[in-house]
């Protein structure tokens, strides 16, 4: 297999769209599907081929990448391309899923004859628009060097986890890494909805402890956000922050864990997404913790 890769992307929203795009820019070709064929269009001014079929996205592909909402719409996804599949092909399934999810991916890989790689990302819109993601790899030893020249077009670094896809360990340190995420986000909020409850200045907070072990870039940006009206376009939605960490809560508790962080999460970007703030980013879970109608305004 040469350097130069036909991949075929299956999910072109925020991260799939900004993968496509740098794997075209890298001098592979890229076929793109995208269930709502509109939202993939803009991709062709990038080099990247739109088809309206699943199968025909993936037919004659050396690489499959799958990166879309959960691990249900994987399985919609593989099932519509299952007669473009060509036995030997690499699966590359990106989406953040449940370890059930990647069993059973795993399986169907097995039936049709793939090389099955577990490897979602750690990134937003940013470093995935870069091409500065990190890549967690899961997948047979002697099938890495095929996948690197993908890995070094959408990531700045990747991570082995092991060799055997099926085995989940990518999605493991994922959901871990994620828990830690979603957490920070929903912290993040809640202190600056406090700090609007009780009348005082964010900027004081945010400069009581900046440069202390309390401090972290993450909550500048975060806040940055919030305070700055700067929700939209999402580097990462709340719908899709809603999907992980319940996923997360459940993960845990088959595996004998109370995440009760987790659990709350998710219930407050659920609760942001009903308020109409599921489009937005995550930050947007600030809104969670106001009443309808009574939101801050920040500009």
């Amino acid at each position: 297999m040469s350097d130069r890769l036909a991949i075929g992307v299956l999910g072109t929203g925020i991260m799939g769209a900004a993968m496509a795009r740098n794997l075209a820019r890298a001098g592979h070709s890229v076929t793109a599907w995208n269930r709502t064929r509109a939202k993939a269009e803009p991709l062709a001014a990038d080099g990247v081929r739109i088809v309206g079929a699943a199968a025909e996205a993936v037919e004659g592909a050396d690489v499959v990448l799958t990166m879309l909402h959960d691990g249900a719409a994987v399985l919609d996804a593989m099932g519509r391309a299952a007669s473009g599949l060509r036995p030997g092909a690499l699966w590359m399934q990106s989406t953040t899923v449940g370890l059930e999810d990647v069993t059973a991916l795993a399986e169907l890989a097995a039936a049709h004859g793939l090389v099955f790689f577990d490897c979602p990302v750690l990134g937003t819109r940013a470093p995935a628009e870069a091409g500065k993601l990190t890549v967690l790899a899961a997948g047979p030893a002697e099938h890495w060097a095929e996948l690197v020249p993908v890995w070094d077009a959408v990531g700045a670094l990747t991570v082995r986890t092991g060799d055997d896809g099926a085995s989940g360990a990518a999605t493991r340190l994922k959901l871990v890494a994620n828990s830690w995420v979603l957490a920070a986000t929903n912290a993040a909020g809640e202190a600056l909805a406090l700090s609007h409850a009780l009348g005082v200045d964010p900027q004081q907070f945010l400069d009581l402890i900046a440069g202390g072990p309390l401090d972290m870039g993450y909550l500048h940006a975060k806040s940055a956000l919030i305070l700055g009206d700067g929700l939209s376009p999402a580097s990462f939605a709340v719908t899709t922050a809603a999907k992980d960490a319940r996923l997360i809560a459940e993960t845990g508790a088959r595996h004998g864990v109370r995440l009760d962080v987790a659990a709350a999460s998710a219930e407050r970007f659920e609760r942001a997404a009903a308020q109409g703030h599921g489009d937005q980013d995550m930050a947007a879970a600030y809104y969670a913790s106001f009443a309808p109608g009574t939101e801050p305004k920040h500009s």
